[in-house]
């Protein structure tokens, strides 16, 4: 144990001293090869799985629709026969039948009979015979003739069938209970499937049967060959036989004996329709079922596991080709970009003296090196102070943002204020606070924001001049605001805070005269140590957030902002919302713009904190972009610039800006984009509706059936058609059809009333009245006045 103990320590330790060896580049290398492996390889492990679970879902799709479609077939025909055959059994002849013994003086009767049957087997039905019985007349009749029913071979079998539960019912039986010497099963099939209905149909007492037989094989026919091979067709009744299946001989036979034993899970399943995997002969399959609501038949797709695997085998292959190729490029570019960040490390390594073959022989990391050079830097830190000395001013105001930002500890903080000549202030000041002051633009402003720069350097030079330097520290610029600590020996909260506002309302006053331009102010509370610095500058900037609700050029104290508000009200307008969506999507400009006025109005009513304004306010950014990336707009189609607009709004500050930036670099260049795509579309629609009524004006057309097959909704295509032509679509289709009608009055002899129905009148005299009112004549008039011309039969007449 301890030796075993004693090689891993050792391996530990040699490992870490191989890592250790390595230079920067061969760590970096590494590291890139890493980050650029694991992501092709997740990717494309992800990518197999996903397709394969893809390609069993769209097989399950498929023979599920396959299945429908079968199901469809089928039952159509079964229903055709159904109903030809309930003709036959509800017929006057049938009934007057069933009450004739039918002997050879009725060859009349059995004549109509015999008409009756052959008319139901004209339809295309597959229909192998129909056959009659009486059994209380003692006769039956089929195909090949009239028989007595009790001379019959198979007597006993068909007179069983009386007792099949209902008046109605598909059966299965053997095709020889149904054939005597005359005709020996001509089908070649064994198995037969009737429709029995028991006679008569209007008497509680039933004597006799009609049976409709159609051949078990050719079920087949019935399917389209075309949609899947039949092979992987079966068909079970209710009782589990098998009524379809690839291998004819298993016809009639329960179903595990073709080797499948999930006919009692189908049969207990609540649903009609599902999917499960079997075995059917030790191979895996697919099932696909379904259970006609017709007659109980169960309908089963089976697909084996094994072709489908074989798919994702080869998906699973070309993945394999693309993973490896990708790795090969990624281990590439890893290596060059390694190389290409390397580059600067290794100039700064030659710019020192150093070389990368000195390096590995010492051991010695490039960044260990470049650290000794560091160190050594530092300790000329008494030559760099002198020559900072001679730039105190920048220095000065490089420490104040240190002490804003809070980067500095008290002792530092102060030892740095005495440095820096604060000495007096330091051991004076009582009470102190941090103003903070933003320039506000507005329209009636002569500044544009890149003047905010000199602007701010402008206030600073006030600030300087109107405060005394006893009672203050030097303004600093820190981003869009200037920030200064004003300080008083006096002890007084009360007093010092009315001293405060007295001297930022002077100072506000001072700046709007001399530079025509409005200051808002914050205010901190009140400290008594300068370490409290960098969170009384925080306390001013949160102060000055409170414009987006109070508005410009206001002097705001930190402790009257948010008082006695400590939870977050969103009650967001998302109705309102939804609505500015949809005029957005509707082009409605005059709308969109209400609809965001009025949206604006609702979240600034809601009373919230500055920061917590952002939340719907980005929310509202966030679902206008999702809305657009749906529509199929990109933001570079609305947004040319190199920031972000998130990045846009969290800089403004005031309502009204935030408003009318929405409104300009958001909304109205989506209503454009939306407004191009309407005018194209609207065109395209009017002309496919003008071309289906020159193409089929003589049928039956409605404004409902066009939407349907262009697929928009009836309301809509009617008031784009309206947009376009300036004709609603009935005027405009009676008023081709009376073109039309003109046209054969003047060129043909076709008569009125065949043009009238041509044109879908019910009746010729309301085509002349019609004719009348947009004419002014009736058609044989209006023919008369071109009688000279010749005349001709159209073509498709």
């Amino acid at each position: 144990m301890h030796t075993l103990k004693a090689v891993i320590t050792t391996t530990h330790t040699k490992v870490l001293n191989l890592v250790k060896s390595l230079s920067f580049l061969s760590k970096l290398t590494m590291f890139a090869f890493a980050i650029s492996i694991l992501p092709v390889l997740f990717i494309g492990s992800f990518s197999y799985f996903t397709s394969s679970k893809e390609i069993q879902k769209n097989v399950n799709e498929s023979k599920m629709e396959l299945i429908l479609q079968i199901t469809s077939n089928v039952e159509h025909k079964l229903t055709t026969v159904n109903q030809t055959l309930n003709q036959v059994v509800n017929s006057s002849v049938l009934k007057k039948a069933l009450n004739n013994p039918l002997n050879v003086t009725d060859f009349i009767l059995y004549n109509d009979i015999r008409n009756e049957i052959r008319n139901m087997q004209s339809f295309d039905t597959k229909l192998e015979d129909v056959i009659l019985l009486n059994q209380r007349q003692n006769w039956m009749i089929k195909n090949s003739g009239l028989y007595r029913l009790n001379e019959y071979q198979n007597y006993e079998q068909l007179t069983n069938l009386m007792n099949i539960q209902g008046t109605s019912s598909w059966v299965l039986n053997p095709s020889s209970l149904f054939y005597s010497e005359e005709s020996i099963n001509v089908t070649g099939c064994n198995y037969s499937i009737s429709l029995i209905k028991k006679l008569p149909t209007t008497k509680l007492q039933k004597y006799g049967l009609a049976m409709a037989n159609i051949p078990a094989c050719s079920l087949q026919d019935f399917i389209n060959s075309d949609v899947q091979p039949l092979d992987s067709i079966i068909m079970l009744d209710e009782s589990g036989r098998i009524l379809l299946h690839p291998d004819r001989t298993l016809i009639g036979q329960p179903a595990e004996a073709g080797g499948f034993t999930g006919f009692q899970r189908i049969a207990a399943a609540a649903e009609p329709s599902g999917q499960f995997k079997t075995e059917i002969n030790k191979e895996d399959y697919s099932i696909t079922y379904m259970r006609s609501q017709l007659n109980g038949w169960i309908y089963l797709s089976v697909t084996s596991i094994e072709s489908l695997t074989r798919e994702s085998g080869k998906i699973g292959t070309y993945t394999v080709f693309v993973c490896t190729f990708m790795l090969l490029l990624s281990v590439l570019l890893a290596w060059l970009g390694s190389r290409r960040m390397y580059t600067p490390i290794e100039r700064l390594l030659n710019q020192m003296g150093q070389r990368r073959p000195g390096l590995r022989a010492r051991h010695t990391d490039e960044f260990q090196l470049i650290g000794e050079q560091v160190h050594s830097l530092f300790q000329s830190k008494s030559q760099l102070e002198k020559e900072v000395s001679q730039h105190i001013g920048q220095v000065r105001t490089f420490f104040l943002i240190q002490a804003f930002q809070g980067n500095l500890r008290k002792r530092e903080l102060l030892e740095e204020l005495e440095q820096y000549g604060y000495r007096k202030q330091v051991e004076e000041w009582k009470t102190m606070a941090v103003i903070t002051l933003s320039i506000d633009f507005s329209e009636e402003s002569s500044y544009e924001k890149k003047d905010l720069n000199l602007l701010l350097f402008a206030a600073h030079n006030m600030i300087e001049e109107l405060v005394s330097a006893d009672n203050r520290l030097t303004p600093v610029m820190m981003g869009h605001a200037l920030a200064t600590v004003i300080g008083s020996s006096d002890g007084n909260t009360e007093s010092f805070h009315r001293t405060l506002y007295a001297l930022t309302e002077k100072l506000q006053q001072e700046i709007n005269n001399y530079l025509k331009l409005q200051v808002s102010i914050g205010l901190s509370l009140p400290f008594h140590s300068f370490d409290k610095m960098s969170i009384a500058y925080r306390e001013g900037l949160e102060a000055l957030k409170h414009r987006i609700t109070l508005g410009k050029g206001i002097i705001i104290q930190y402790e009257n902002i948010n008082s006695g508000k400590h939870y977050l009200n969103l009650n967001y307008p998302t109705h309102t919302e939804n609505d500015l969506m949809d005029a957005i999507k509707l082009a409605d400009s005059d709308k969109a713009k209400e609809l965001l006025h009025k949206l604006f109005k609702c979240i600034f009513a809601l009373g919230l904190s500055p920061q917590e304004y952002q939340i719907p306010l980005t929310r509202l950014l966030n679902n206008t972009l999702i809305m657009m990336q749906e529509s199929g707009i990109t933001l570079n189609q609305i947004y040319h610039a190199n920031g972000s607009l998130f990045e846009e709004l969290t800089d403004l500050h005031i309502v009204a800006e935030i408003e009318d930036w929405f409104w300009t670099i958001v909304i109205q260049p989506v209503i454009v984009i939306f407004h191009s795509r309407q005018n194209a579309q609207y065109h395209n629609i009017s002309e496919k509706l003008i071309d289906i009524v020159q193409h089929e004006y003589d049928k039956d057309l409605t404004l409902e059936e066009c939407a349907s097959r262009l697929h928009y909704n009836a309301n809509y295509i009617s008031s784009v058609f309206r947009k376009e032509t300036q004709y609603y679509f009935s005027d405009y289709l009676t008023m081709y059809r009376f073109k039309m009608a003109k046209k054969w009055l003047e060129e043909t002899d076709m008569p009125v009333k065949d043009i009238a129905s041509r044109l879908r009148y019910n009746n010729s005299q309301n085509f002349i009245r019609s004719f009348r009112k947009q004419e002014g004549m009736t058609p044989g008039q209006y023919r008369d006045n071109f009688s000279s011309k010749p005349k001709a039969v159209p073509d498709d007449y």
